[in-house]
């Protein structure tokens, strides 16, 4: 069954503000939450929907990819099942949408151990690290997609205490908070004693005393190791894009779980096309008589070498589009186009012969009333509007 357009899913348009979007997923959250409508799959399935469209509406960078290419241009964005509460990263707007009690309390249980799959307190608490990786690719890497192994340094599990961080694998609940990782805090103001529920300060939230550290890992579980990674590049991808690999990033301390590793886009420059977007552009020398008699000439591509034709009468700064000899569009059967501008090259070295052909023929050019056209970039221009 194909995804609903997240726009359509919220009851909101393109143009809708951050307050808009809100407000509409909070009714949407507010109608179809599990806890209001018990054994009900159809609204378990809405309200998972809704905050699937929320996660990528709300969040600028997943919200330009979508309106760009749509739900083509998540791919990855949520792992190889899809979304799922793990992948929830606006719990913080909870107390905005719900208020402070009621609903609020019970959506933010589905990240503590909930039947929908949501991760623990402490779980979250001991999540490994991202990693950024930077990659440069050129052109023609970009144009076809490609695979590449890179070798990268993680903090992985410790073999030694095997990811407990115990010498001797002994693990305590802490005294303080009795294992739950968190602790009441009670504190004085002008409006009376206000409590709030802080990370334990003896566990760091953890729930857990090691008294006797593992001395390779110095407690934490984890240590330095060098793995292999393979990273799948899309055709079509740009500069300052990124992939993510969830779950190869460094462990968490102490059997926590894995971070991502974010794996940014770099384009090399390329010594014959500049990029557009999904277009082309290059240039192509052509000589006098081919622009004043017409030609066809092999014009290059990234894909190897097209014909095109040059119409007699040509001037200098021409451009010709080849259509979809461009880049593709990620995820995507369409690409963009090819534009080519051919500049008439004026010659520097003649013979005797060629000079008195260009005499001849300057006299025929002194009886004409030559006008430049319009700029190169003002053409370019009209192309792209």
């Amino acid at each position: 069954m194909a995804k609903r357009d997240y726009y359509e899913v919220l009851g909101v348009n393109k143009n809708a503000t951050d307050v808009e979007i809100k407000k509409a997923y909070r009714k949407l959250a507010m109608k179809y939450h599990p806890d209001k409508n018990k054994d009900d799959k159809a609204a378990e399935e809405k309200f998972k929907e809704s905050s699937e469209a929320y996660e990528v509406l709300s969040d600028k960078d997943k919200k330009q990819r979508y309106d760009q290419f749509g739900h083509a241009g998540l791919e990855g964005a949520f792992g190889g099942g899809g979304f799922s509460w793990g992948d929830f990263t606006h719990a913080g707007d909870f107390s905005d949408i719900f208020g402070s009690g009621g609903l609020g309390s019970i959506f933010e249980s589905l990240f503590g151990g909930s039947p929908f799959g949501g991760r623990s307190r402490s779980g979250r608490s001991n999540r490994g690290e991202d990693l950024q990786i930077n990659i440069s690719l050129t052109l023609e890497e970009i144009s076809k997609g490609i695979d590449k192994k890179i070798k990268i340094s993680v903090k992985d599990v410790c073999d030694s205490c095997n990811g407990t961080g115990s010498a001797d694998g002994e693990v305590k609940p802490c005294h303080q908070c009795h294992g739950s990782g968190q602790v009441m805090q009670t504190t004085r103001s002008l409006f009376g004693h206000m409590q709030t529920v802080v990370a334990c300060p003896s566990c760091r939230g953890e729930g857990k005393i090691i008294k006797n550290k593992c001395l390779k890992c110095s407690g934490e579980g984890r240590v330095p190791k060098t793995k292999t990674i393979n990273v799948h590049i899309p055709a079509g991808v740009s500069e300052g894009q990124y992939i993510r690999l969830r779950g190869q990033g460094n462990r968490g301390k102490r059997r926590g779980i894995n971070g991502d590793i974010l794996v940014l886009v770099h384009e090399r420059e390329h010594n014959i096309f500049e990029r557009n977007d999904a277009n082309l552009i290059c240039e192509y020398p052509i000589s006098f008589s081919q622009a004043a008699l017409g030609s066809e000439i092999l014009c290059p591509t990234l894909s190897g070498k097209v014909k095109m034709k040059i119409p007699s009468g040509t001037q200098s700064g021409k451009v010709f589009r080849l259509r979809s000899q461009g880049l593709p569009h990620v995820n995507s059967v369409y690409h963009g186009d090819l534009y080519v501008k051919v500049l008439i090259i004026t010659p520097t070295k003649l013979n005797s012969e060629e000079k008195e052909l260009l005499k001849r023929l300057g006299k025929f050019d002194s009886e004409k009333k030559l006008r430049p056209e319009k700029s190169f970039f003002s053409k370019l221009k009209e192309f792209f509007v």
